[in-house]
């Protein structure tokens, strides 16, 4: 298990794959999505810190997940089709991947372990979110019903 999360590698819809150091310099955050979920609106929300601070450095990486009431069971084309249409979407939204359980994402691995002490390991449910800064380490992790807009002070002062 990697420690550094520009060493991880991770999947695009269309099953390429990058990896995270693409993004370094970069602050991050990174959510665990469903379209079908109830905080869903979410999505709105994180399309427009992303359009507010995409110039300045901000990266938002999206990536589906089906563990939480079968609420992402669309291909990855629907699902990220399903993005962009029904909440305007243009950050990345990746290949549905697990968050937990023995075939969890190496990312998510990483995430819950930098930021255990706040929530403990267990992602509980979708739109989970975690801001990285430019340096690669985990500065805050958002609970799911949070909104992505309470992490705005912080997203500017590590921008």
């Amino acid at each position: 298990m990697t420690n550094n999360i520009y060493d991880i590698q991770v999947a695009n819809k269309d099953g390429s794959t990058y990896y995270l150091n693409d993004y370094k310099g970069k602050v991050i955050i990174v959510v665990n999505t469903a379209t079908k979920c109830g905080l869903s609106g979410q999505f709105e929300e994180l399309e427009e810190l992303y359009q507010k601070y995409k110039d300045q450095g901000l990266i938002i990486l999206g990536f589906p997940c089906n563990q939480f009431a079968n609420q992402e069971p669309g291909t990855d084309d629907q699902i990220a089709e399903t993005c962009k249409i029904n909440f305007g979407v243009t950050f990345p939204i990746h290949a549905k991947i697990d968050v937990n359980g023995k075939d969890e994402s190496p990312l998510f691995t990483l995430l819950k372990n930098e930021a255990s002490s706040l929530y403990g390991k267990k992602i509980k449910w979708n739109f989970t979110k975690f801001v990285i800064d430019r340096e690669g380490n985990v500065v805050k992790r958002l609970a799911p019903k949070d909104s992505p807009k309470k992490a705005e002070k912080l997203i500017q002062d590590l921008l």
